[in-house]
């Protein structure tokens, strides 16, 4: 089974896809995650290089990428000197994705259908890539590493 043009991903509340759904232009996707630079080997100071983002991107209702609004709220090393209360790098995520979903009109978290898509901000990569390995074809969520495959009805593999 091929890749299908429009993939499906399930709504999972208090899940990986919790931030994800339909607003009144279409569809949306969000996440707060963790990123390496494309090409980052680890190393001494990999802390410095680990970081948080906010991420929103926007679909029409066909599934065909609009835009993104990715922002950096910090390290991992900030994280680590100042892990909780309102001013985390976390908490920060947090509080712009939450900023970001209200700016929504009509939003409704439900299950979407959205076409491949990438970019590339901060020399990160952020989109729903396709592939094929040993002739098994897949989709996966960047820089999330969510995997999506047949039997393609929107669950994902970590």
């Amino acid at each position: 089974m091929a890749v299908p043009e429009v993939i499906p991903i399930a709504y999972e509340p208090h899940g990986r896809t919790e931030a994800i759904g339909r607003y009144a232009d279409g569809q949306f996707m969000g996440s707060v995650t963790y990123a390496f630079p494309k090409g980052f080997d680890l190393g001494a100071g990999w802390e410095e290089h680990k970081r948080l983002y906010s991420v929103l991107h926007t679909f029409d209702a066909d599934g065909t990428y609009r835009d993104s609004e990715i922002w950096c709220a910090g390290t991992w090393a900030e994280q680590q000197r100042a892990p909780h209360g309102p001013d985390s790098v976390l908490a920060r995520a947090r509080a712009h994705l939450a900023t970001m979903l209200r700016s929504l009109p009509r939003r409704t978290y439900t299950d979407i259908s959205v076409r491949p898509f990438q970019l590339t901000v901060d020399g990160v990569l952020f989109g729903l890539v396709t592939g094929e390995d040993d002739g098994e074809p897949w989709a996966e969520l960047y820089p999330d590493h969510l995997g999506f495959g047949a039997p393609w009805d929107g669950t994902y593999d970590t």
